[in-house]
């Protein structure tokens, strides 16, 4: 059921490349400004906004006299780091026209792999919105590799969403929404207008349409990944056209428009939010049936018992994702064990070992 954002509470825009560049290359100046707009009217009707956008690399691009987004790492490096300043000056020559002042916030993966490095960028989000502020948020792709990439600005958003505590993500895309088939191939293909994140529906999206565009590094599927970590966080998701100049204020204002992906009702706490999304997983640990069982029904701690299988080279306090014997993500936490004593252990008894896998306040069970 869609629901008013209630004034006061902290709203996250997102919008992709594929809406701000133009079919010639470079940034398309109505889709820009239009993205201003919508950002610049939630602040002025009480909503303190972050804005996470593309198009560093697409700005790059045109000034660089190139028309194809590179395929190599040092290529995206080079036109995201002629193409982020010219970016935010633009934003920046644009919020000013509204009375709005503009701060760049670059996230990669590593800042928030850290809990003292994921506090310190929620804090310093959080001071921006306090002082009127609007954070312009994008991943650092000049100096990312391929090992500590978010892998696109979707999941950097519902990330963002979790740190500013948003009561609300909006995707801004190419779509008017998630539809139950491809619209370019199906022209019956029906808008989905609102979704569970546990629907059978997005996982038959992900697999079957997870394409990414000429000038984008997401597609459905990163968008439903993204809506997915924004449910477990307690915070609603709106899919939505960007074309729409007032897709964000009819969003906010709970009105029927793109597709609502609705939040779980028990939101994780701030520290499992940040085990599930906020730290990359380095290893996999393959269980049994039976300790499955015990995760996902009693809420148990992980066993060596258990174990069948280990993958990476994890050491004490990494992530780590659990998997089931149907090859199913369980969940992910933060490992009590090193993968090479765990590979010594797997399959043993408690008494045997010395201490869980992984302890049950150190997992959170996504299943």
């Amino acid at each position: 059921m869609r629901t008013k954002t209630t004034v006061g509470r902290s709203v996250v825009v997102k919008v992709g490349s594929s809406s701000l560049a133009s079919p010639e290359g470079g940034i398309d100046p109505d889709g820009f400004v239009r993205t201003v707009e919508q950002v610049a009217d939630l602040w002025q009707s009480g909503y303190p906004t972050v804005l996470v956008s593309s198009g560093a690399v697409a700005a790059g691009l045109s000034t660089m006299g190139l028309t194809e987004r590179p395929a190599d790492v040092p290529g995206l490096q080079a036109a995201a780091a002629v193409g982020q300043g010219k970016l935010m000056e633009r934003y920046s020559a644009e919020f000013d026209k509204r009375g709005l002042i503009v701060g760049q916030v670059l996230i990669t993966r590593d800042v928030v792999a850290g809990r003292g490095q994921y506090l310190h960028a929620r804090d310093a989000l959080d001071r921006l919105l306090s002082l009127g502020i609007v954070p312009i948020v994008n991943e650092n792709d000049t100096v990312v590799v391929d090992e500590l990439k978010f892998g696109d600005n979707d999941r950097l958003a519902a990330i963002v969403s979790h740190l500013v505590d948003a009561a609300l993500l909006v995707i801004l895309t190419d779509t008017h929404g998630l539809y139950d088939n491809d619209p370019r191939i199906d022209v019956s293909a029906q808008l989905i207008t609102a979704v569970r994140d546990t629907d059978d529906v997005l996982d038959l999206l992900h697999r079957n349409r997870g394409s990414v565009g000429a000038l984008g590094s997401g597609g459905v599927g990163t968008k439903i990944a993204a809506a997915r970590m924004a449910a477990w966080s307690g915070i609603p998701t709106v899919i939505a056209a960007a074309g729409d100049g007032k897709a964000a204020a009819k969003a906010v204002a709970g009105e029927e428009i793109g597709t609502w992906i609705a939040p779980r009702q028990n939101r994780l706490s701030a520290r499992k939010l940040w085990i599930a999304f906020g730290t990359p997983s380095w290893g996999r640990i393959h269980i049994d049936r039976g300790a499955a069982g015990a995760l996902i029904e009693r809420g148990g701690s992980l066993l060596a018992v258990g174990v069948t299988d280990v993958e990476g080279d994890f050491s004490v306090g990494d992530a780590v994702e659990v998997i089931d014997a149907d090859g199913a993500l369980v969940g992910k936490g933060l490992a009590g064990l090193a993968a090479s004593t765990l590979t010594r252990v797997a399959g043993r008894h408690t008494s045997e070992v010395g201490g869980e896998v992984i302890h049950r306040d150190d997992l959170v069970v996504l299943q």
